[in-house]
């Protein structure tokens, strides 16, 4: 599929749930959202045919998302299922990784070839305030090096925030000095809200591991699909990426669209532009009408964000990032 700023899209995310066993600071309110009826998210059968329809259009990559996506039943399945669909080539997730471990084997099995585990900090306490919940990071920590260990892509996504874990992006950072990861810091973006406080752009937390591990060279394997920066400092296993979502745009890159748990076609994360796909499929759409909505929904993605001025009040997404699905 082609937009109509020549833009290829071939990736795209799936939330399949809008429950999470963690309740982050950046992704919900301290009174966690209204969970969303079952008879309101999607059912797999209705995804994986939706799904089908989105490789018969050029989508190549699939990235599983929530909420948490371990916490639905039958993921593996799905993952199986979505594996085995002709044209896709290559199902990965993201996750804060702590009912991962025992699910690994079975995950790697069906197919699933990269995870995104989400690690904001290193320390116990801080990690408990950020996730809202106790005792969880060695969890998290067996999870990234049991991924590791299994072969799969494993990447660790940290949000870096100033006052919150910047004063642990060195320590975060040598994670890939330890094992065979990229850790990855990513850029606050104020997703339903209007706070850039916490922002801290990535050109300084490039200075920073710059500054204590010397040259970064910049890494120029496969490490996924989308629109990260990766570079090996000198005696690292694995690499260091930086997502500039904020300071330097990629929106002329996009190559993705996303879909809620609800069924609706989300072309950009900061806008509610888009289409509820399941609502036509439940109301008897066939495959080639579907097919003809995802492709007019697909034409009006926007050029780009405007996360930094904000100009487009009336198109705003003000969900929380739990209820978009990342």
């Amino acid at each position: 599929m082609i937009d109509k700023y020549g833009r290829v899209i071939d990736y795209l995310r799936v939330s399949v749930t809008d429950r999470c066993n963690f309740r982050c600071v950046y992704c919900m309110p301290p009174e966690g959202v209204e969970l969303m009826s079952h008879e309101q998210v999607i059912r797999y059968e209705e995804l994986m045919r939706l799904i089908r329809l989105f490789a018969e259009l050029g989508i190549r990559h699939i990235r599983l998302t929530g909420g948490e996506p371990t916490v639905r039943k039958g993921i593996v399945s799905l993952v199986r299922d979505i594996h085995d669909l002709p044209g896709i080539e290559s199902v990965s997730m993201t996750t804060n990784g702590l009912l991962l471990p025992d699910m690994l084997p079975d995950l790697k099995a069906a197919g699933l070839s990269a995870v995104n585990i989400s690690l904001d900090t290193l320390d116990e306490a801080r990690f408990d305030d950020i996730t809202r919940t106790t005792g969880n990071l060695p969890k998290v920590l067996d999870a990234i090096r049991l991924s590791a260990e299994a072969g799969l892509n494993t990447k660790v996504n940290c949000v870096a925030m100033r006052g919150v874990n910047d004063d642990e992006v060195l320590e975060i950072a040598a994670l890939a000095k330890l094992l065979p990861v990229c850790v990855r810091f990513i850029e606050y973006m104020p997703i339903g809200k209007h706070d850039y406080e916490q922002a801290i752009y990535m050109d300084e937390v490039l200075d920073l591991i710059r500054g204590a591990f010397g040259k970064l060279t910049e890494d120029p394997t496969l490490r996924g699909h989308g629109p990260a920066r990766y570079y090996k400092p000198e005696g690292f296993r694995g690499s260091v990426g930086v997502i500039s979502a904020m300071s330097h745009s990629f929106c002329e890159e996009c190559n993705r669209v996303r879909m809620t748990s609800e069924g609706f076609l989300k072309l950009c994360l900061q806008y509610n532009v888009g289409e509820n796909l399941l609502h036509a499929l439940r109301s008897g759409a066939s495959d080639e009408e579907l097919k003809d909505l995802i492709l007019r929904t697909i034409d009006q993605k926007p050029q780009h964000h405007t996360f930094l001025d904000y100009a487009e009040e009336q198109d705003i997404d003000t969900r929380d990032m739990s209820r978009i699905g990342g």
